[in-house]
């Protein structure tokens, strides 16, 4: 008896790939860096860039007046270490737009599969992810004062270089943007839908803002000056910034001294850990 075939493969010219695979490591590397791109709209629409390159002209412009100030007025007006809480809307306005780019796409049409399917896993998807924003964040922030203090070396100022709390400010600044990148991340990563994620971070900075200066000022004024500084730990910024003046000697922003010891210290790392582990978790149920 015969057999009738029920199949058949026709040749249509594809080929196989002949040349050196690179692994996990270059792929990790290649998605960092085109999430990186994107973040700051390269590679995409001219409506992309509007809100990074705006956000970032804006960072810059206490850069622009304090070299004004030290060229004309030979005053030293924004100290390094406190730019970033200065500036922390800004940078929380940032952080917003482009943490729900990086992760809502891929979660909204289901192409996490498509990744994982390439020598990628889902440990070097998040990473490449939040090393991408966290990238992003710190040329955000240390561009503006390494500027600043270039400015500082060129003006003949009557006063000694800023170095110890530049530096200072450089360390904070890599604290700041691996706290930050890893918050953004994982709540932007629990919806699918980009708009949402905006609001939950924007959300969750305004919450922790405003209930850090509200427990502050109440404890303050009940004569419990003991507690509160614990308070102004629930901002991430001040939390980096306690970080920053207990490891670097820097000035605390606002003048106000924070609670002494390695407390913040561990509820940085603590922060930190469990936004990163949320976010794991989430992508590992995403993928299976």
């Amino acid at each position: 008896m015969t057999i009738e075939p029920t199949a058949v493969i026709h040749d249509i010219g594809y080929r196989h790939y002949d040349g050196v695979r690179l692994g996990r490591g270059r792929a990790t590397l290649a998605l960092g860096v085109q999430s990186l791109r994107g973040v700051f709209g390269l590679g995409r629409t001219v409506r992309a860039k509007i809100m990074p390159l705006l956000l970032a002209a804006i960072m810059l412009m206490p850069t622009v007046v304090s070299i004004g100030v030290m060229a004309l007025a030979k005053q030293f007006v924004m100290p390094y270490a406190q730019y970033a809480v200065f500036m922390q809307a800004v940078i929380a306005v940032f952080l917003a737009a482009q943490a729900p780019y990086l992760v809502a796409p891929d979660l909204r049409f289901r192409v996490l599969p498509l990744y994982l399917s390439r020598p990628l896993t889902v440990t070097d998807y998040v990473v490449a992810k939040l090393a991408a924003l966290a990238v992003a964040l710190f040329c955000l922030m240390a561009i503006p004062i390494t500027i600043q203090f270039v400015g500082e070396m060129l003006i003949d100022m009557p006063m000694p270089l800023h170095t110890g709390d530049f530096l200072g400010a450089l360390g904070g600044t890599v604290l700041r943007a691996v706290l930050l990148a890893a918050l953004g991340v994982a709540l932007a990563s629990f919806t699918p839908r980009r708009g949402l994620g905006v609001a939950v971070v924007i959300a969750f900075y305004m919450f922790t803002a405003a209930v850090s200066g509200l427990f502050y000022a109440v404890l303050a004024s009940t004569g419990r000056d003991d507690v509160a500084p614990w308070a102004l730990l629930l901002n991430p910024f001040f939390l980096v910034d306690a970080v920053q003046s207990a490891l670097f000697g820097t000035e605390p922003a606002g003048g106000e001294a924070y609670p002494a010891g390695i407390a913040s210290g561990l509820i940085l790392l603590a922060v930190t850990a469990l936004a990163v582990t949320g976010v794991l978790l989430r992508y590992r149920k995403a993928a299976s």
